[in-house]
């Protein structure tokens, strides 16, 4: 009789933690952040609730590595840039284009029902929860925005940009429009929309004759 092969552990675990960052945004998505609990996110995973306190101190944390787990997945489903290069803003050396390839992409995953209901639920807890709203800006948003930074800047060594513009004032001229169009749900969120931005704000940010 062939020995018994023991199960592997590493493999269930991470069985385990993907049911769990599945139920944890799934569940906030449905009912909110408030609604959302422990208990929930252990039934709906089918694992027990001990469990999740054994990985993670609070419903927080868990929501947030969830998330951060989905955006990373996002990327990589994204495929890698052309050269191999590491995940980033093109530099194509055409900076209308580039922004405009991005700022499309940045609609289809608002857009998405899969990265919407999340992002919402936890844009609008970390409103109120001055706590979670840090995490959020620290551990995702942050590093989002670098990448605008770094080609902006990439944009102002090129003589593409005004040397005297703010790379992080620009970026916002870009970010805040979409990010409020979506969170108010004031108008449609398209790909027409996001090159309009990019015409606009660039046409503040190029140097002037």
């Amino acid at each position: 009789m062939a020995p018994h092969k023991a199960p592997d552990s590493s493999r269930r675990s991470d069985r385990s933690r993907r049911a769990i960052y599945d139920a944890a945004l799934a569940l906030v998505g449905e009912s909110g952040y408030r609604r959302t609990t422990i208990e929930g996110i252990a039934a709906r995973a089918g694992v027990g609730k001990q469990t999740i306190y054994r990985w993670w101190p609070s419903k927080a944390a868990v929501l947030m590595e969830a998330f951060l787990d989905l955006a990373a997945r996002a990327a990589e489903e994204a495929g890698p840039q052309a050269g191999g290069a590491e995940y980033g803003i093109p530099d194509t050396g055409d900076l209308a284009a580039d922004l405009k390839l991005v700022l499309r992409a940045t609609v289809d995953e608002l857009n998405d029902p899969l990265m919407e209901a999340p992002t919402r639920a936890l844009t609008a807890e970390g409103i109120v929860d001055a706590k979670l709203g840090a995490e959020f800006v620290e551990k995702l948003l942050d590093p989002q925005l670098a990448l605008y930074v770094t080609r902006l800047r990439a944009a102002q060594k090129a003589g593409q940009l005004r040397p005297d513009a703010d790379p992080r004032v620009a970026l916002e001229l870009l970010i805040a429009p979409l990010t409020h169009r979506w969170l108010l749900r004031t108008l449609p969120l398209t790909h027409a929309y996001a090159d309009t931005i990019v015409d606009y704000a660039l046409g503040g940010l190029t140097p002037r004759p």
